[in-house]
Parts: structure tokens; C-alpha cells; sequence
């Protein structure tokens, strides 16, 4: 300290540095460090003091140049969180962890910073230890905070590890409440998790309401991620006009948070799908921002990408689509995602026999995600006819193969090929699987009922009798399963059907106490019996009135013609034809009328000749269209068994000729 500098001597130097320090003015720190190191470049108080302020001022990286070209006199006891600290604030997250495992003494703030590496590379449950161990063993002001990192990391467990703990943290302030509401979602609780992100709102409201400097339009880019988050709540609710609208408010604030624009976009682009395509290729944009992979989670970044490719093969960027897809499965051979896509893009261009190839080839490579695969196998079989090829998948898929969803899809596909054989292997199976693990529970009686049932239908009742004695047995009152059981085997073993039959309750027992007065008269009743009139006083019928005559119908006498003769007599011959009758003199022979519209269009007899085409040498075979102007043959020309008869008043008017009837098309 005694040597001195240009501008004074170096106490002075490490004055202006201390005072610099407690103002927060590290720029100009930063000069007077830069001033002693001048004379000493090897002065370690001072290099750790540029450290410092390089950090304060947001310069990361020449920081970490500073220590890596010290490293003899700067050793990483000493300044080894400032290293992990620059190295995490470039993102260099891998660096930032082998640099914490490398100091020897764990500082509290080292562990802070331990706890934000481990989230950052998604290492959820060593990051939920370091917090608990924080908390439990840490006494200072910064307890709160601790606890909002906490459930932020209860929060990704719960949306992307669908595990769920609840460690009792409070919600006293919005940041709290809102990751309790990203639990909530997680789990599936969306009315609960919508009231949490209305209570986030007020709070921080609240909150922001205390600072006088705080304008309405910092209360809204605060507001922003809530917002958000709402209508994603709104979108997996099933409201997604309503979602739509707030997700475009929050894009139209342009918050500075990239990750929540991208998120945002992504989830405006995913209500959009394959309509509104151009509002999508703008919103896409804003899912590419710089900085982006850095503050979202590897899921979210890939559910991106696959929505990007979605888009692409939407907007028939098929080049595109197919490169976005091939670095997805580089990325993760195993995700069935970008396999289907690829196979829908495929599905598009027609070539059918190739998808299924592509799904063939994935299931026998990623064994663990080929149920999914093998039903979209399935589902292009029935769409290309192939039934019995689809079955043939479903009934491989092992995991789900005894499902009542699965036996009921197969029992209908086989039952539309009339391959009523296979429906009932089906139902043998299934029954024989809930036989040994199952046995007399819900799903095996219901799936013997229904085995039972499809048997009678389709006339297998010597099959049906097991499944029916089965259930019989298990119920011995259920007398609809023995009146079927008996019908069944009336077929087939009478003797049998005897000797079930005396199993039925007897006639008195089944009567049921019903007044059929009451019944008929009830609403509903199609017939009713007429009750006879009671005879007040005398039994003997009196003589009917003159009211009672009125009320007989009389015999209604036949129509008779309009100039029908009482006085003559009808001719015996007019139940025979005209033609067979004894004075059919024939037709009258006499100068023909002009038989109008019996020729082409409204041309009399004497110019049908003429225009019959037919009659020319050098008129062609075929027939043109209906309504055609001229009678030019043309290569898409119809023979005439096939026109059908014109609409009336659809054909068009003709210059030279009356209005077409709309009779028969053609000439």
C-alpha cells in the first residue's frame, strides 16, 4: 500500500473502491480496481474485487475470463461460487454443477444456487431435498423466498413427473399461490386450481397496489403469467373461445419473459390447428425468440417442436415437416409423437401400405410405447377395409387385450365381417382371463351375460347353455337367466329343459297384485276394453226409443254413375276391355291431328325425320349430355340408358326452338 499511482496512492484507490461498494455504483469500483491491478496485476483482493463488480454489472463472461486466467493465484476455494454463478448465468448449467461439487465447503449461499442448478437441469427430488434441508436448518429473512422455490419445484413434479406432495406452504404471497395453482393442474383439479389463480391475481394486486411508482400497465406485464396460466385452465376446460381471447391479451402486452410469449403462442397455435393457419405462422415466430430453450423445460421446448411440425404439414410444407420430424426422433428415438406425424403426412400423400410399414417398424423397435402405435396400425386397416387385419393388431396388444372398451371393439368388427367364430373366441377368452384372476366380479359376470346373449342371437344355444347355466348358478332367483336357459336347451336337451323348468316359481307366486281397470285406463293405454252398460231396475230390455234407432248405422249404398239410367239396363259387357267387347268397331280412321311435342322439342311429325340424328350416315354413335346446345359427340359423352330425367324448369331456353319440357332428357 505504500507505492503510489498516477492519480494518488493506492489507499485512496481502496477507499473510493469501499465507497463505491455500499452506494451500488460498481462501474465506478470497477475503474479503481482496474487502477490497482495496473500496478499489481497479481493483487488477489483486487481481482476479487473486479470479480465482483463485473458480476454487479452483468458481465458474466468477462468474469470467467478473469478467474480462468488466475487460476493459480484465485483458487476455487476462493472464489468457486463466483464461478458457478457466472457459469449458470450463461446457461452453462452442466459447468455450474461440476464447479459446486468441486468446492469442499457448502456455504448456504452455495446451496441456494445448488438448489437452482439442480431445477434448472430438471433434477426435481435432489432439489426438493437441498430446499427442505434449507429451511430446516437456515434462521435469516430470506425464508419466504426459500419456500416459493420449494413449491416451484412441487409445481414441476406435479406437472411433469405427475407426483404430487403436500408440505403444508403457505400462500401468502401471489408468487405461492400461484404454483399451489400449477399443482392443482397437475393433478387435474381445474375448478381449484381456476379459483387459486383468481386468489394469485388479487394478491398480487394487492401487493402492487402498496408501490406509488407502479403504473397500471406494470400491473398488467406482473399480471401476465396468471393470465396465462388462466387460459390454459379455460383450454383444458373445453372453453377455448375463452382462452383464446386472453391468451391474444397477453400476447398484444408483449411481455419481456420470452418463455411465457413462446408457451403463450404455442398454446394460441394448438386451439388454431389446421384452421386460421396464418394467424399460426405469425404466432410461430414467437416460439423461436432467442433465449427461449433456456427458460423453459425439455417438454415444453419438444411439445413446441411438435407443434411447429403439425403446422408445417398443415400449410403442406411437406419438406419442412419431414426435416423437423427427423431431428425430433433424432432427439428422442423413443417419442411416438413424431412417428405419427410422419405417418399422417404419409396418410395425406396416399401412400397408405408405407405408413403402416413406418408403425411396424417403430413398435417392434420401441416395444414400450407399441399399444399406441399398433391402434393407429388398427385404425388405418379399417379405413383401408382391412377388418380382419385390425383385429389381428388389436387383439396383439397385450396390455389391453382383455379391456371391455378392446372385447367390445372386437366383437363388433368381427360380428360386421360375419365372422361370428372369432366374435365368440373373443368372449371365450376374456371369460377364461377374469375366470383365473377375477373370478366373479362385476366385468366377469357382465362378460358372460354378454357372451350369452350375442350366443343366442346369432343361434349358438347349445354354446349358450354354459355361459347361462354359469350365471344361473351364481343367481339361483334370477328367473329371466332360467327362462333362457330352459328356452336354450329346449333345442337341445329337453330332458334338461324338464328338469330346469322345475325350477320356475309357480304360477301363484309370479302373479303379481294388478288391477287391469286401473291399467287400461292409464295414461299410455293403446286399448281399452269396453265395459257393458249396467241395467238400473229391470232386467228385461226395454224398447228402444226413437234415439235408439238414430244410433244404429245404416247400410251406406254404393256411388253410382252421374248419368246413371234407372230405367235402362246396364250393358252386360262393360266389365270386359273396349278391345274384347262385341261392338269394338276399332279406331276411327281420319286425317290425323298434329301430334305436337311428340317430336324433338316441340317439332310436329312431319319434321321428326329431319331431325332425327340417328338417320344421317355421318352422325356419330354415342349420345351427347342431356340439354346439350348441339349433338357434337365428346369423349366424356353418356349413352343414353344413363341420362336421368332433367328437373323440371332446370333446362335452358333455345333460340330457334320452344321451351323444353321437362320431360326426358336428351333428344
Amino acid at each position: 500500500l505504500a507505492s503510489s499511482h498516477g492519480s494518488g496512492p493506492v489507499s485512496a484507490l481502496w477507499t473510493e473502491i469501499n465507497r463505491c461498494g455500499q452506494n451500488g455504483d460498481f462501474t465506478r469500483a470497477l475503474k479503481a480496481v482496474n487502477k490497482i491491478l495496473h500496478e499489481n496485476k497479481d493483487d488477489v483482493t483486487a481481482l476479487r474485487c473486479k470479480i465482483v463488480c463485473l458480476i454487479q454489472n452483468g458481465g458474466f463472461k468477462e468474469a470467467l475470463n478473469v478467474m480462468n486466467t488466475h487460476t493459480k493465484s484465485l483458487t476455487s476455494d476462493m472464489i468457486g461460487f463466483e464461478k458457478a454463478y457466472c457459469e449458470y448465468r450463461l446457461n452453462r448449467v452442466d459447468h455450474a454443477l461440476k464447479t459446486i461439487q468441486g468446492i469442499p465447503e457448502q456455504t448456504d449461499k452455495l446451496k441456494e444456487l445448488y438448489g437452482q442448478v439442480l431445477y434448472r437441469l430438471e433434477r426435481y427430488d435432489e432439489c426438493l431435498a437441498v430446499y427442505k434441508d434449507m429451511i430446516r436448518n437456515s434462521q435469516d429473512d430470506y425464508e419466504e423466498e426459500r419456500k416459493t422455490n420449494l413449491s416451484a419445484v412441487l409445481a414441476a413434479q406435479s406437472t411433469w413427473e405427475n407426483t404430487s406432495e403436500d408440505l403444508g406452504l403457505p400462500e401468502s404471497s401471489y408468487e405461492l399461490c400461484y404454483n399451489a395453482a400449477c399443482c392443482l393442474i397437475g393433478q387435474g383439479q381445474l375448478s381449484q386450481a381456476m379459483q387459486k389463480l383468481q386468489k394469485a391475481e388479487e394478491l398480487c394486486r394487492k401487493s402492487l397496489a402498496e408501490d406509488s411508482d407502479v403504473t397500471e400497465e406494470d400491473v398488467e406485464a406482473e399480471l401476465a403469467i396468471i393470465h396465462s396460466q388462466m387460459a390454459y385452465v379455460m383450454q383444458l376446460q373445453g372453453r377455448t373461445e375463452d382462452a383464446l381471447q386472453l391468451y391474444n391479451q397477453v400476447i398484444k402486452l408483449k411481455p419481456s419473459d420470452v418463455g411465457l410469449l413462446a408457451v403463450t403462442a404455442n398454446n394460441i397455435i394448438t386451439i388454431n390447428k389446421d384452421q386460421n393457419v396464418f394467424d399460426s405462422k405469425k404466432k410461430v415466430k414467437l416460439t423461436s425468440a432467442e433465449g427461449v430453450e433456456h427458460k423453459l423445460a425439455k417438454k415444453q421446448l419438444q411439445a413446441i417442436e411438435i407443434n411447429k411440425a403439425l403446422l408445417a404439414m398443415y400449410t403442406n410444407q411437406a419438406d419442412q415437416c419431414n426435416k423437423m420430424l427427423a431431428s425430433l426422433q433424432t432427439q428422442n428415438p423413443g417419442h411416438p409423437r413424431p412417428v405419427l406425424i410422419k405417418v399422417a403426412q404419409l396418410c395425406r400423400e396416399k401412400q397408405h401400405n408405407k405408413a403402416i410399414e413406418l408403425l411396424q417398424r417403430f413398435s417392434d423397435q420401441h416395444p414400450e410405447s407399441a399399444s399406441g402405435i399398433k391402434l393407429t396400425m388398427a385404425q388405418l386397416y379399417v379405413t383401408q377395409g382391412h377388418v380382419t387385419k385390425a383385429c389381428d393388431i388389436l387383439k396383439s396388444i397385450e396390455e389391453m387385450k382383455y379391456k371391455p372398451g378392446m372385447i367390445s371393439a372386437l366383437v363388433t368388427m368381427y360380428t360386421h365381417e360375419e365372422d361370428i367364430d372369432s366374435a365368440i373366441d373373443v368372449f371365450t377368452q376374456a371369460i377364461q382371463y377374469y375366470q383365473s384372476e377375477q373370478p366373479g366380479s362385476a366385468i366377469h359376470l357382465s362378460l358372460v351375460r354378454e357372451a350369452a346373449n350375442y350366443k343366442l342371437k346369432y343361434g349358438r344355444k347349445k354354446e349358450a347353455t354354459s355361459d347361462l347355466e354359469q350365471l344361473w348358478k351364481q343367481n339361483k332367483k334370477d328367473v329371466h337367466t332360467l327362462a333362457q336357459l330352459i328356452s336354450a336347451y329346449s333345442l337341445v336337451d329337453q330332458d334338461k329343459a324338464k328338469a330346469l323348468s322345475k325350477h320356475l316359481p309357480s304360477p301363484d307366486t309370479m302373479s303379481f297384485n294388478v288391477d287391469v281397470d286401473e291399467l287400461e285406463n292409464s295414461h299410455g293405454a293403446t286399448y281399452i276394453r269396453k265395459k257393458a252398460a249396467k241395467v238400473v231396475g229391470e232386467s228385461q230390455p226395454k224398447e228402444q226409443g226413437p234415439e235408439g234407432v238414430k244410433k244404429k248405422k245404416k247400410k251406406k249404398k254404393g256411388k253410382l254413375p252421374k248419368n246413371y239410367d234407372p230405367k235402362s239396363t246396364p250393358d252386360p259387357e262393360r266389365w270386359l276391355p273396349m278391345r274384347e267387347r262385341s261392338y269394338y268397331r276399332g279406331k276411327k280412321k281420319g286425317k290425323k291431328k298434329e301430334q305436337v311435342g311428340r317430336g324433338t322439342q316441340g317439332a310436329t311429325s312431319g319434321a321428326c325425320a329431319e331431325l332425327d340424328a340417328s338417320k344421317s350416315a355421318s352422325s356419330p354413335p354415342t349420345s351427347p349430355r342431356p340439354g346439350s346446345g348441339t349433338g357434337t359427340a365428346t369423349s366424356n359423352a353418356i349413352p343414353p340408358r344413363q341420362q336421368k330425367p332433367a328437373a323440371a324448369g332446370a333446362t335452358r331456353k333455345k333460340a330457334p326452338q320452344k321451351k323444353k319440357k321437362g320431360g326426358k332428357g336428351g333428344w
